[in-house]
């Protein structure tokens, strides 16, 4: 499956799974020539086509397409600016996760070993002004040491080395907010223990766990 191919499908799973409504979200992937091809701005994810993607250079420029280029893009390209290992970025508002993001709540303690394993920790950055240039720089103290950061009264930003990843990033980043959300009704969920926390940091290390 080709990129292009590649965000349309991922689109609609972000859509289909309720991770955006309407026109919410931008989903985007860096091709091997280092241009960005991304979906457009005011495009339903639900129902997008090859039309409504874009392409762009490093600093946005639109070199391939008609749709105008989304103006959250540069979320996108300050990550691929900072982490080369990264090649897919997807911005959406899941419900939870967007839950936790508007009450100004990281998911940052250790509940379930396989999130620790996986995430260590997903942050809180500050609040930034949908389109300018605040957005990227709220993630710069994250973002070359986590893959999923929640957006302060905005939403939440996965990104990896592929489509692929970057949305089962999304997709358990939202599964483990409303655990979080559901233990805190019955009275807070228990946290990992220091011993505990350092006995899955070995089992990191090690290289065991994938």
């Amino acid at each position: 499956m080709g990129i292009k191919a590649e965000l349309i499908y991922y689109s609609k799973e972000c859509y289909n799974s309720k991770f955006v409504s309407a026109y919410d979200g931008n989903l985007s992937a860096r091709n091997k020539k280092g241009s960005i091809i991304s979906t457009s701005s005011n495009t339903c994810k639900g129902r997008i086509k090859t039309s409504d993607l874009v392409k762009t250079d490093k600093n946005g420029k639109r070199i391939e397409g008609r749709k105008k280029v989304s103006t959250e893009l540069k979320l996108h390209l300050y990550i691929y600016s900072k982490r080369k290992d990264i090649n897919a970025v997807i911005h959406t508002h899941p419900v939870f996760a967007s839950v936790f993001a508007v009450t100004g709540k990281a998911l940052d303690k250790a509940y379930l070993p396989e999130v620790f394993l996986k995430f260590g920790k997903i942050p809180l950055a500050k609040y930034a002004a949908p389109s300018t240039d605040e957005v990227p720089l709220s993630i710069e103290n994250f973002v070359m040491k986590y893959n999923a950061i929640l957006l302060a009264n905005h939403g939440l930003v996965t990104f990896g080395r592929t489509l692929e990843e970057a949305y089962y990033l999304t997709e358990k980043a939202e599964q483990y907010s409303q655990i979080c959300f559901y233990a805190s009704i019955l009275g807070g969920a228990k946290e990992l223990t220091l011993s505990q926390r350092k006995q899955l940091e070995m089992i990191q290390k090690s290289g065991v766990y994938k």
